[in-house]
Order: C-alpha cells, then structure tokens, then sequence
C-alpha cells in the first residue's frame, strides 16, 4: 500500500467550527440558569467539536420581546452586519431563543441569521435543526408550547396578585402622595418602611400602605376641601406648585396628578387594584370598572368617605354636564372677553374648562378655534398643517403594505424607527414634504436626510401646496438620497428627478414574490 492510500484510508481528524452562544435566563425556573445553560452548550461544543468563540447573554431579561433584550439585538447587528466569525450560534432550547407571542416573530428571526449564513442549533431538544419537515413540525410545536407556556403563568401570576390583594395587602406600584409603603413579614409583623425604588426582597413578605408624614396629609385633605369649594384641578395644581410643594415623585404638580389624589379610594381606606393592566408586556390599557379588584377598609382613610363620595361627585357633574355647544359658547365668550386665545389665557379663566378638555373633544386646539371662527397664530397653522401630513403619511403607508400583500409580499412598519420592512430584505424610510412656496412663489420640498438613518431606500412624499394631494413620490435607494439638497424645488437636475414616480409601483414591483417556477 503506497503512502497516499494510507493517507486515504486513515481516519480523518474532524474540523473544528467557530460558534457563538446564546444565553438568557428569566425568572421563572432556576432549571434555567445561565450556568446550566453554558454547562450544556460546553458539553454539546465539545461533542461537536466546536470552539465558542463568542457569548451573548441575556440575564434576567423576559423572552417575550426583542426590544428587552441587547445581547439578542446586539447578536443579529454582528450576523447581518458581517462582523460575526462564527458559522453557528448554540442555544440550549427553543423557549431560550424566545417566549414570542406570535411564534412568526421567533422564526423570523431565526431566518435573518441564516439568511446572513449562520445557522441556529439547541443543544437540549430532541431534535436537529436541520430543516427538514420533521424538524420544522417540532420546531413550531416548541414555539407554541414556549409561548403558551408564558400565558399560562402570566395567568397565574394573576391569579396569586388577586389573592394577595384580597387579603388586604398592596398589589404594586408607588404608595401615593401621603402614604408610605410599609413591608411586613408573613405573619404581619412590621419591618420597615421602604423608601422610593426599594422593593420587598423575600417572595413571604408583604406591603401594606400606612399614612405618611402629616404635612402631606394636610395637604390631602386641602385638595379635597378646596375641590368641593368648587376651585378646578388645574387651579389647585397652580396652587400648590406657588407654595412650592411637590408630588410624591418630586414633580411639579399637574391637572392629573391632583385628580389621581380625588379619585383614587386608597384615600377612604380602601385597596383598588388592576384599574391598568400591562400582561405579556403588551401596550398598557385601562381596565373597565367590572375588572377591578377592590377590598374595603384595609388602611387607615385620610379623608372621610362622606367628603370623598362629595368631591366624585362634584367630578362626575363636571364631566357630564358640559356639552360640545357648552365648550364652543364659552369658548367664544373668553374670545369676546380677551380679543384673543390660547392654551394659558384658557386654563388660566377661573370658571372655564381646561384646555385639555377642547382637545379631548375636538382633537386639537385650532380645530375648536376654527368652530368659533378664531384665526390663531402662525404657529398653531403649521402645527395643524405639520398633524395633518403626519396622518396623510400614515394613510399613504397603510396602502402601501396592504398593496405589498396583495402582490404576493411580505411588509410591516415598525413605529419606533420609522422604517418599513419588506420580506426582511430591505427596509425603506417613508416621509412627507409639506409644500413651502418661495419668495418668488415657486414650490420647495424640505429634505430631512438625518431621517435615513438605517434605510436601504428613501421615498419623499411631495405634495401640492393643499398639503393634502400628492404631487409625486421621490423613490431612491438611500445613498443617493443623502446626496441630494436639504430644499428640493421642482428640477432637481437629471441624477435625482430621474427617481421620480407618479405613484409607488416601483417599490411593489420590488416587493413581489415570483413562484419558484417563473424563475428565471
């Protein structure tokens, strides 16, 4: 046997492959530790032969989001990027990589690391990811599980605040102006009073409110004797901030942190909770009374429940009394008594409603002055012009996805970076020009190029001098955009009118998706 037929027949050593880890721990099972993680994923890279070259860890976030977690944010910046020397990234399962409500959102994901040529590996599941159909199946079924599995103690921590709070027993949050949070242990015994950002340490202790320092107490009870003497919220507010007092968060006082004091029922002794809600980190949304947790008389009342019940419904009427018509007449009293308005002239009328009610009913200021046939400022012109575009923009986006869709595409608008996704290839930023004649009156387009920050293309929405209807859309891949001029006027020159569209086809065309057999 010659040398090169050893050579051949020789066992081979295996190659060694760069990889990443992936770590997060929450607090729901200690089974979870990053510890126990990084022991298995040693383990597996030493079965594997892998060298881990690179840790990412995610300690004590919640794998229900993205937006919570740097070390995931920061581990697909260095995949999509190039930065990344490794070929895969090991995480011990499914449920680490993410508790995703939308289980899409955990697959996409795994997608743009391996679209960026990384693959995804879990050391602990039964199962390798290797896309095949049986992987795939066990794969969504995992996913499922992990987000169920989060709804399922989401509910039962529910469930456990429910009973403690119906125990007598604070349920969260900050005591509230002229309380204090007083930690007692399990058999009720005081311990000591917690100060602002401390929290109870051991899972037996409890909170219980107590009344705070009398001072504040006496300006409680101010607040609601002052309200039944018929002053407004915002004339108490101003009130107290002239004596220089301060909120229990060291803030000046305001219309709503005086009406949280007149409306709360922890001033008449009693415990209300889950009036707001927050569950799976989901936007923040105010629950209908029929939700509420309420236990009567389980701390001491500063005020009396004759003069609380009085001072709701003084509220009450305030609030239901007064009709739009009502507003608009006093409205243009105030215009007939000043020769003018504004936000200050009207909450400063002893008497009147506030300003935060015309926008409530009417949406914004200038839309109530436009009902009483005021003209106000140049200023509060371009602000309506400027809200009025802003809710065009949107309206142009909303078709711009629902179009992208019906051609086979894949689009989405994330409201925080201001960019549109399509098929999580390229992401597009969308604004809009208002019209600004010139002194000769010629029509110029402003152009925010500090707003192409992390696009692939631009589009600049120009519209006509109505502000309303779109004169062309400017459609060009971002680094060109940021070549051109801060001001456009109607002939840009060749380079960039040559990007001008009469409509939004152009990036629909770059949207479509072709079925595999009209390729090429």
């Amino acid at each position: 046997m010659d040398k090169f037929a050893a050579a051949r027949n020789a066992p081979r050593e295996r190659r060694r492959v760069r990889a990443a880890q992936y770590l997060r721990m929450s607090t729901d099972r200690q089974a979870y530790s990053i510890e126990n993680q990084r022991d298995a994923i040693r383990d597996y890279a030493a079965l594997m032969c892998y060298d881990i070259v690179a840790t990412y860890e995610d300690a004590g976030r919640s794998g229900l989001n993205i937006e919570r977690r740097p070390a995931l944010q920061r581990l697909l910046a260095d995949i999509e990027s190039g930065q990344a020397d490794y070929e895969t990234v090991v995480v011990y399962d499914v449920s680490r990589w993410g508790r995703f409500q939308n289980i899409d959102e955990s697959a996409s994901y795994e997608y743009r690391c391996q679209r960026a040529g990384v693959r995804i590996e879990f050391c602990a599941e039964q199962f390798a990811n290797d896309g095949s159909v049986g992987s795939d199946v066990l794969k969504a079924i995992k996913r499922s599980m992990a987000a169920e599995l989060s709804r399922m103690l989401s509910q039962k921590v529910f469930i456990g605040q429910t009973r403690v709070v119906k125990m007598g027993f604070r349920g969260g949050g900050h005591a509230g102006y002229g309380f204090r949070r007083l930690l007692v242990d399990a058999s009720g015994k005081p311990k000591t009073i917690l100060k602002r950002h401390e929290w109870k340490a051991l899972a037996t202790d409890r909170v219980v409110l107590v009344p705070g320092p009398e001072a504040e107490i006496e300006i409680v009870r101010w607040i609601f004797k002052q309200f039944i003497k018929g002053k407004l919220e915002v004339e108490i507010a101003r009130a107290l901030n002239e004596r220089g007092v301060l909120t229990d968060l060291g803030q000046p006082w305001t219309t709503a942190s005086v009406r949280s004091i007149l409306t709360h029922e922890k001033y008449i002794g009693n415990n209300v909770w889950n009036r707001t809600s927050e569950r799976l980190h989901s936007n923040r949304v105010r629950n209908p009374a029929s939700a509420w947790i309420r236990v009567e008389n389980c701390s001491a009342p500063l005020v009396s429940r004759k003069l609380f019940e009085r001072a709701r419904a003084i509220a009450q009427a305030r609030r239901s009394r007064i009709s739009n018509e009502q507003l608009l007449v006093e409205l243009s009293k105030l215009l007939e008594q000043r020769g003018k308005l504004s936000g200050s002239i009207i909450n400063a009328e002893p008497g009147y409603s506030t300003k935060s009610m015309y926008i409530h009913r009417f949406g914004t200021l200038q839309a109530a002055y436009d009902l009483v046939g005021y003209e106000a400022s140049a200023n509060y012109r371009y602000f309506n012009i400027i809200t009025q575009l802003h809710r065009r923009r949107l309206e142009i986006i909303e078709d711009l996805l629902m179009v992208i869709g019906q051609a086979g595409g894949r689009a989405r608008y994330d409201s925080k970076t201001k960019l549109v996704t399509v098929n999580e290839e390229f992401s597009i930023a969308v604004w809009i020009a208002r019209c600004r004649p010139s002194t000769y009156g010629y029509p110029h387009w402003p152009f925010h190029k500090r707003r192409l920050l992390g696009a692939d293309v631009s589009i600049l929405i120009r519209v006509l001098p109505d502000n309303v209807t779109v004169r062309d859309y400017l459609i060009a891949p971002a680094w060109e955009a940021e070549r051109a001029a801060p001001m456009l006027s109607p002939n840009n020159g060749v380079r960039l009118d040559a990007f001008l569209f009469q409509s939004l086809d152009p990036v629909v065309e770059m949207a479509k998706r072709a079925p595999i057999g009209e390729v090429g």
